[in-house]
């Protein structure tokens, strides 16, 4: 935690400003954005920021591929795809709902949606499927929501991340995500961009602190800390409270903007969910 403070305050004296202008167009946002780690870090190519922190530390690499041989998560996809299986009271199903290739469903979010003025998240569509079809909505943070995310996941990997922004009210979600990803919180008094752009590839105690570029590409992620799978909106709220700010809801207007945001950031990536982290 002294570690955490010492690069707040650094942070501040430096004055370090966002990568990406207030008035730049989320294109010119992803162009600086993606070109700033091409020259952060040199030696990695670019598709192989699907693999978080494993990406640009390679001694954490090699211990990760041992754990990929025998996943953590492995177990989490079986539950899922029998969940996924199951059909609700009324006889329908997740295939009705979210369509019934699973591989293509992944890669279609988060996207806008321009009937509701909301951003759509793949674990959002799956609670809707079950309260559409009368059916309770599950928990929002891991259980049988991330175990069916798990499965639709693994299904999709290797679809490339291909976010839309179709007009200026999706153009007013992505800048909420981007405000929220650089605006400083907390009693610490930072932001997402401190630790997983400026200080990415650096530690905080024993971790090594993750680029951005590709964080939405592995979820949901089986965390050794939880000893179980999570969301991504878990994640967003851990990290919150690290840096103690009080966190938002799963599923909250500020964190699913963040999540297009981020999800944005990472076009052209191919998604490698789920995932392990420490």
């Amino acid at each position: 935690m002294k570690k955490l403070l010492a690069i707040a305050a650094t942070a501040l004296a430096l004055g370090l400003t966002p990568l990406v202008g207030l008035q730049a167009s989320p294109a010119d946002d992803l162009a600086a954005f993606q070109d700033y780690f091409k020259k952060k870090f040199p030696n990695t190519a670019f598709e192989d920021y699907k693999n978080g922190v494993y990406a640009v530390d390679e001694a954490s690499r090699e211990q990760w591929e041992e754990m990929e041989e025998f996943p953590p998560y492995e177990l989490a996809i079986d539950d899922g795809e029998k969940l996924w299986g199951k059909k609700f009271a009324n006889g329908k199903s997740y295939a009705d709902c979210l369509g019934k290739d699973v591989s293509a469903i992944r890669v279609k979010y988060p996207y806008y949606d321009d009937k509701t003025d909301d951003i759509v998240t793949l674990e959002g569509a799956i609670n809707k499927c079950r309260t559409d079809n009368g059916e309770k909505p599950l928990k929002w943070k891991k259980g049988k929501l991330a175990k069916l995310s798990a499965y639709i996941a693994y299904q999709g990997r290797g679809q490339k991340i291909d976010v839309k922004i179709p007009n200026e009210k999706a153009e007013a979600w992505y800048n909420k995500g981007k405000h929220f990803f650089y605006a400083k919180r907390g009693q610490l008094n930072m932001a997402c961009a401190d630790c997983h752009v400026y200080y990415s590839g650096q530690k905080i105690r024993a971790d090594i602190l993750s680029p951005a570029l590709g964080h939405t590409t592995h979820f949901p992620v089986y965390r050794s800390k939880w000893g179980n799978l999570g969301t991504m909106h878990r994640r967003y709220a851990g990290c919150n409270k690290q840096v103690r700010a009080k966190p938002f809801k799963a599923q909250s207007k500020e964190y699913k903007a963040l999540e297009y945001f981020e999800a944005y950031m990472g076009n052209g990536l191919e998604l490698n969910g789920p995932g392990s982290r420490k």
